[in-house]
């Protein structure tokens, strides 16, 4: 049973202090950490919180590693009224779950890299520091990365929805706790789909009970938080909803559901917030490798490793590689569950053009990969490690957030159909292009289209 409080913000903006302390490193054979969460309100409030400490011990951890290293992170909570939320029961969760889903919200405090400086600089990235440890094999990279201040235009849009940059950021840190919470329920469901796997003839019905469990988990936080904001989520869309120009948030609990289902460490919960129709904010987080990547509007996309804490400000190669064509290009496609039509039939032929030989007509590009997730498809892209993703038949909540992350990085989303140089976020219809020169960028696109001709995908 699912019973889980989390920490709201108050009527009045409190800085809360994180100090993370005593931090022993892993030794050859084990573990020893104790952590402690300070949270000191700045006035008085009807808040919650308390000090807690934390301590895990594993067996044969030397008590005297000579490893010791402080954190400290300053947030500032949400300015609005007082409220706490409580998931409500689920019977499809166990105890277990309970005290990893209030660990996981405990701990994003303590250990989320600290934010970006607020100083205003044309540079991306202005310092690296690393740490290197003995004996344990350790290290640490943090980075720090100065913001750019709003566009002109953007800067309206916030006035638009009474919001500034600053409230940007509380969403995005909200988003961030949320999905660490979200990806410990995708962790601990891992057992439960060995076990059905092994006793059931499909694990559909399991995979469906753990999207709704998470959106409303997600639904519930949210809007506890942000009451005047509007819900769009995956498994609760009604046909014919659609997009407000309204601050929105919107959900896809699961990501990559079939790979979840089989055990392909290849899925991961999204999370967005939309003003107009866009998306401002976004965090797309696969707890299975670890990978937490997140953007906010004119302030860059970054990748955290959640196993280590490192920070990576995106894409990873401030200097892309040349993209001269589709034949240098490692190409994300996806298959889609419409396997007829026209669609269907475009969508292969498109497939089987990108791979074919230049002197029979194709592009012959690199390769192709197909991942199971346009969420990440979008993420892979806004770090480098595929060059371009086409796809047409998805939804809004499958490329949402990736789509802000990966323009943050430099990349651009034109359509999958010819001459869309902006396309929609609900049209379904998208082309991924990773941070390059602007010409190779369009050079890249156009040449896609010229491969489709004068025919579209419909939907």
């Amino acid at each position: 049973m699912l019973s889980t409080t989390m920490i709201r913000g108050g009527a009045s903006s409190i800085p809360m202090t994180i100090a993370l302390s005593r931090w022993l490193w892993p030794c050859c054979n084990g573990l020893r950490m104790e952590q402690s969460l300070h949270i000191t309100p700045h006035v008085p409030s009807q808040r919650c919180y308390s000090t807690k400490r934390i301590s895990r011990d594993f067996s044969d951890c030397s008590k005297d590693s000579p490893q010791s290293h402080s954190l400290s992170l300053h947030q500032t909570t949400t300015n609005i009224p007082q409220r706490n939320t409580i998931f409500d029961q689920n019977p499809i969760t166990s105890n277990h779950q309970q005290h990893v889903i209030q660990s996981s919200l405990n701990m994003s405090r303590m250990i989320e890299p600290v934010s970006p400086s607020r100083q205003t600089s044309s540079l991306a990235m202005s310092s690296v520091s690393s740490r290197n440890h003995s004996e344990c094999g350790s290290s640490s990279f943090s980075t720090t990365t100065s913001i750019s201040s709003a566009t002109p235009d953007f800067d309206l849009v916030l006035l638009k929805h009474k919001l500034t940059q600053e409230d940007l950021r509380k969403v995005h840190d909200l988003l961030v706790e949320i999905a660490r919470a979200a990806g410990k329920i995708m962790l601990e469901a891992e057992h439960e789909f060995l076990v059905a796997a092994s006793t059931k003839n499909n694990t559909s019905d399991l995979v469906t009970q753990y999207d709704k469990q998470v959106e409303k988990m997600v639904e519930e936080c949210v809007m506890e938080t942000y009451p005047t904001f509007a819900f769009l989520g995956e498994e609760t869309f009604k046909h014919g909803t659609k997009l407000a120009d309204s601050p929105t948030f919107v959900c896809d609990p699961i990501d990559g559901t079939l790979n979840f289902s089989k055990g392909v460490p290849n899925c991961a919960i999204s999370l967005a917030l939309t003003l107009d129709k866009k998306p401002v904010v976004g965090v797309v987080y696969n707890p299975f490798r670890g990978d937490m990547y997140t953007a906010i509007k004119n302030q860059g996309s970054y990748l955290t490793k959640t196993t280590t804490g490192a920070r990576f400000k995106l894409p990873l190669q401030p200097v892309s590689a040349p993209m001269p064509s589709l034949r240098t290009c490692l190409v994300a496609v996806e298959w889609g569950n419409q396997r007829k039509g026209p669609n269907w039939e475009l969508r292969t032929d498109v497939h089987k053009k990108l791979l074919t030989d230049k002197e029979e007509g194709g592009a012959f590009c690199n390769s192709v990969r197909s991942n199971g997730s346009a969420a990440l498809d979008f993420c892979y892209v806004a770090q480098g490690m595929l060059d371009c993703f086409w796809e047409g038949g998805v939804w809004v909540w499958d490329v949402c957030a990736g789509w802000i992350i990966l323009e943050e990085a430099g990349g651009i989303v034109a359509s999958a159909n010819p001459g869309d140089w902006e396309p929609t976020l609900e049209g379904r219809l998208y082309f991924a292009v990773r941070h390059a020169k602007h010409e190779e960028q369009k050079a890249v696109v156009e040449e896609l289209w010229a491969i489709m001709g004068d025919r579209k995908f419909v939907y």
